[in-house]
């Protein structure tokens, strides 16, 4: 399966960064407050990450020299960063949703001017337009995940989902470098049933090791927000099956993920 143009995809994320603005926009003081599954993050934080780093894709974009000045300084001093970054949270509180309105608005009009085949700089290699922004996409999707389930709300499951899966894929190589181990040399198949009830595949049909079953849960295992036992996703063979165990679609160290559910009702709860 191939990708979309840039524009499509920034459509997209507009309209996944609406879906969970319209989510949290009617919360009470309180409600910010609520603690995530993410160790540590209320929906605050949740909202706040977003924003730091829609305004950080903006730099990259309309100013490249200033972003590695700031990712250079963010490199030396890393414990000072979650330090001012606990520190603004609890200054903006409630706050923090128009920081990150204003944020998107600048990051949403920098990759609408991005030329075709430009590429920007990011905290790891430099990525193209369609791979920010797919990014970004997945990022807002699987943080108001977070924040859905603080609220007792349902993941969101649209068409968009098929980036989140796109990207899921594509990284499979990653999810191994990423631990320092090496990856399967063969190939894997990917069928996913969309929100829709169509099929999204990706790689070789004769693949003998697959994976199967909803986007939904495939979207969720690649981002770490559920563990592959509390799905319904189906892995074949001994690659697919390892690989769904530690994938991860999202950069940076290896994530935590989830805890296995301790019985068939927690899986079906």
């Amino acid at each position: 399966m191939s990708g979309p143009d840039l524009r499509e995809l920034v459509e997209d994320l507009e309209a996944e960064q609406t879906e969970l603005d319209d989510v949290v926009a009617p919360l009470g003081d309180r409600d910010w407050w609520r603690p995530t599954p993410a160790e540590g993050w209320r929906v605050a934080d949740q909202i706040h990450h977003l924003a730091y780093f829609d305004r950080a894709g903006a730099l990259a974009i309309t100013d490249p020299e200033a972003f590695v000045a700031h990712r250079r300084a963010l490199g030396k001093d890393p414990g000072g960063f979650e330090r001012e970054r606990r520190a603004e949270v609890e200054r903006l509180g409630p706050d923090v949703l128009g920081w990150w309105r204003s944020g998107r608005d600048e990051l949403l009009n920098a990759v609408g001017q991005l030329p075709p085949g430009a590429r920007l700089p990011w905290y790891g290699p430099s990525m193209s337009g369609p791979s920010f922004v797919t990014a970004r996409l997945m990022e807002t999707w699987a943080h108001g995940v977070d924040i859905g389930d603080a609220l007792g709300r349902p993941p969101g499951a649209t068409a968009r989902l098929r980036h989140v899966a796109h990207l899921g894929v594509r990284t499979r190589r990653f999810s191994y470098d990423v631990r320092a181990r090496p990856a399967p040399e063969v190939d894997a198949r990917v069928e996913l049933v969309a929100p829709d009830g169509g099929v999204w595949q990706w790689g070789p049909s004769g693949a003998p090791d697959r994976v199967a079953g909803p986007a939904l849960d495939f979207c969720l295992v690649v981002t770490q927000r559920r563990h592959p036992a509390a799905t319904a996703l189906v892995a074949t063979g001994p690659s697919a099956a390892e690989w769904i165990g530690l994938a991860q679609a999202f950069a940076g160290p290896p994530g935590p993920g989830r805890p296995a559910p301790t019985d068939r009702s927690a899986e079906q709860g």
